[in-house]
């Protein structure tokens, strides 16, 4: 059974990571979610759930206005070859969350270490990152350097690495 939202808030306040969250109406799209923007400082995310060749899973996670070129977004990561989307099912099987809701938070439901999570550097330069937590249904801000803390807590060692092609 996946970690739930108070699973996870107790978890990041387990670590002594302070996070505000925003409760709103469910968003799907990074568009929607851009209606927000004035409420919730810090910068927001995109996340993409992808798969190599080889059946290795990948969790990528950038700034929302940022362009990822899937094509060749394997050289960096250390993907088989290139990537696809993985499906909703493997989603919720190793993130606990269903699409639309996908956030670097769901590696705490990654319990056997099947996800790399990636961050891109120049999301991370921001002080504030905002992610879903593990609900579309709300926002939780969290320090950057926290996010990276909380990552490594739940046994993922975050790649920091320059995704984004714009």
């Amino acid at each position: 059974m996946p970690r739930t939202r108070a699973d996870l808030m107790a978890f990041l306040d387990g670590l002594g990571i302070q996070t505000k969250t925003v409760d709103h109406p469910p968003l799907y799209t990074v568009e929607q979610s851009q209606a927000l923007r004035g409420e919730i400082a810090g910068a927001h995310t995109k996340n993409l759930f992808v798969k190599d060749k080889k059946g290795r899973y990948f969790l990528l996670t950038v700034g929302e206005e940022a362009e990822v070129d899937l094509k060749t977004v394997h050289q960096l990561i250390g993907a088989s070859g290139r990537v696809s989307f993985g499906k909703p099912d493997a989603l919720m099987e190793l993130l606990g969350v269903q699409p639309g809701a996908v956030t670097a938070l769901g590696v705490i439901n990654d319990t056997s270490g099947l996800v790399t999570l990636v961050l891109d550097a120049g999301l991370m330069q921001n002080e504030i990152v905002n992610c879903h937590p593990l609900t579309n249904e709300a926002t939780t801000s969290i320090a950057s350097n926290d996010l990276v803390r909380f990552a490594e807590a739940t046994g993922h060692a975050p790649l920091v690495l320059n995704l984004a092609t714009a």
